[in-house]
């Protein structure tokens, strides 16, 4: 008696176990049956899932990886992490290997430094170029640009500029063995940067000192160094009372912003593509810069600057 009972709870245990199976199978009858929509009464996806958006070691590459973030957490269910990195090539690596699967790129950084062009093209010529070779060499995209050139260029002090009569990088030649240069390591050594940048025009600074992004503007401004290599979207130029010179022979390439990503990621979620070109032509150079300035000045983290610049233009 004692094993038939044993046996019979057994039983009921079983059948009580397999209704609850074909119950979660079913998905409880609401969640899976009702179709999500976003703004504009687009589906979004239900599927969650997560993905990861790379940037490089600087304020600009941080804050675009969040706008990116913010956007499409708001008008999708993926969870999206913002993971820093170091220069180009550890990001493009990274993307390769899919430790990320998008990050945001310069045309010209792409044209020169990753694909290794040399002749300077228009911005139209550039952009048709990194956008056609990289998706047939990798599957990349290159989705639409954000509306910003953050070309280098070469700042100093606003009154050592006036100190030496200078206004063009021409106008160095005669000068910069007395200078000392601050450049980030990746600038030292790429070819659209300082030894290319010296063979174009000539010169050959009297000292180059290594610096981070972060640290080469207080630098200049507290006269560590004389000339910094600048980003021309920085914020801290104005703000630091700096000047930039004429590149007047236009050694740089343009260098538009715009997300490159993953191929297999966009045919996995083929929606991200409509959201992201939603920051086409969004953020001028006055823009960007302003809003450089204000993670550098303000202590406010990236995502904080993302989403109130996201709800400044309506996109959240």
């Amino acid at each position: 008696m004692y094993l038939l009972r044993n046996k019979k709870i057994l039983l009921v245990i079983s059948i009580m176990l397999m209704v609850s199976l074909a119950l979660v199978g079913c998905g409880g009858g609401n969640t899976t049956d009702e179709i999500s929509t976003g703004e504009n009464g687009e589906p979004a996806n239900t599927n969650g899932g997560n993905i990861t958006i790379g940037a490089k070691n600087f304020t600009e590459s941080i804050l675009l990886g969040n706008i990116f973030k913010v956007l499409i957490e708001e008008k999708t269910d993926i969870n999206v992490t913002v993971t820093e990195l170091g220069g180009t090539m550890i990001a493009f690596e990274a993307l390769k290997n899919n430790d990320i699967q998008m990050y945001p790129e310069y045309t010209g950084t792409g044209y020169i430094t990753i694909l290794g062009h040399e002749e300077i093209l228009s911005p139209e010529e550039t952009y048709e170029i990194v956008k056609n070779e990289f998706r047939e060499e990798w599957n990349f995209e290159w989705l639409s640009e954000l509306g910003f050139n953050n070309t280098y260029t070469l700042s100093l002090r606003q009154d050592s500029i006036e100190e030496l009569g200078i206004k063009t990088f021409s106008d160095l030649v005669n000068v910069a063995g007395e200078l000392k240069l601050g450049a980030t390591m990746e600038f030292v050594e790429r070819q659209d940067g300082l030894p290319g940048l010296n063979q174009a025009y000539g010169f050959e600074f009297g000292d180059v000192i290594d610096l981070d992004p972060g640290l080469m503007y207080t630098a200049v401004k507290e006269e560590q160094v004389d000339v910094i290599t600048a980003f021309a979207t920085d914020g801290r130029i104005p703000a630091f009372n700096l000047g930039i010179l004429e590149d007047d022979l236009n050694f740089f390439p343009p260098y538009f912003a715009a997300p490159l990503v993953r191929g297999d990621l966009l045919e996995q979620y083929p929606e991200l593509i409509n959201i992201l070109n939603e920051l086409e032509g969004k953020i001028n150079d006055d823009t960007m810069a302003q809003l450089n300035y204000t993670v550098d000045e303000s202590a406010r983290s990236e995502e904080a600057v993302a989403r109130e610049f996201l709800e400044s233009i309506g996109l959240i």
